[in-house]
């Protein structure tokens, strides 16, 4: 019984019930069947040639093996969809495989959740507005380690509590609302602070909102426009007042002429030579 074997994509090529390959010679008829009884192998290597073997039909095989067909349900993950799949199989042969209409949902948001564990964090949709909340939270764990680690590595080790609810009533990876699911591990009062001490932008004289980069937890910083700070005396501060802005000031060009931990010293020492060089490159400015 376990020398059956069922075709492969490739002529002569065949996989057995035990879960080893088989190789028939192309030139014989018994190549082009759909399965075979391998009688006599020379047991060699990952594919034993056959010596001597026998056509089978599928009805054959279920007529003789009834009994020992496993029929199983199975959510897997194709293309970071979970389809339910029905099979029936003889060891590692299988006879038949279809696609179910109506899955478990528990079994699709465990397969989704397996997938995450098994493939990492990166599988699924993050955002920029979710990549800048996780490092909003790592600015304030360098303040307060008592904030919650939403990090990479703290989101992989707790999926179960933050990530499987979300998976409730989905197929895919892909519509993970993924900003959601995170803001929902902090409670409001929380998220609150967050906004408080780490917000999205830094709104300057000109009126303009201009994002926040907190890529480096240590040393969160802002691109702006040198003439967008005209006005603003002093450094912008963040965390309840603790941590400067690393000031990234930008020609009319958008390349970067001074970079600046202190405004007010900037102002005072730094400032007209920078005006001296952009005056005679940026004569319309």
């Amino acid at each position: 019984p376990e020398r059956i074997a069922q075709t492969r994509e490739q002529r002569g090529r065949y996989l057995m019930r035990n879960g080893r390959g088989a190789l028939v010679d192309p030139q014989f008829n018994l190549a082009g069947e759909d399965f075979v009884v391998a009688a006599a192998l020379d047991g060699r290597g990952r594919e034993s040639r056959v010596f001597l073997g026998a056509a089978l039909s599928e009805t054959d095989v279920r007529a003789h093996f009834a009994e020992q067909i496993e029929r199983t349900q199975q959510v897997e993950l194709r293309s970071d969809k979970a389809r339910a799949i029905a099979r029936e199989q003889l060891g590692a042969i299988v006879l038949s495989e279809s696609q179910l209409a109506q899955p478990d949902p528990h079994a699709l948001t465990d397969a989704l959740l397996r997938a995450v564990q098994e493939r990492g964090l990166e599988v699924l949709p993050w955002t920029e507005a979710a990549r800048s909340f996780q490092q909003r939270l790592a600015f304030m764990r360098t303040i307060d380690d008592s904030w919650p680690d939403l990090s990479d590595a703290g989101l992989a080790t707790s999926l179960d509590e933050w990530l499987a609810p979300m998976l409730v009533g989905l197929d895919s990876l892909q519509q993970v609302d993924l900003l959601a699911a995170l803001q929902q591990a902090l409670p409001w009062e929380q998220r609150r602070e967050l906004d408080a001490r780490a917000p999205t932008h830094l709104q300057v004289p000109t009126g303009s909102r201009i994002r926040l980069d907190y890529s480096d937890p240590a040393t969160p910083s802002v691109a702006v426009r040198l003439q967008e700070v005209f006005g603003m005396r002093e450094t912008p501060r963040l965390g309840g007042n603790r941590v400067p802005v690393t000031m990234k000031l930008l020609s009319p060009a958008q390349r970067p002429v001074q970079v600046t931990r202190d405004l007010a010293s900037f102002w005072e020492r730094g400032y007209f030579e920078v005006k001296k060089e952009m005056k005679g490159r940026y004569p319309r400015h």
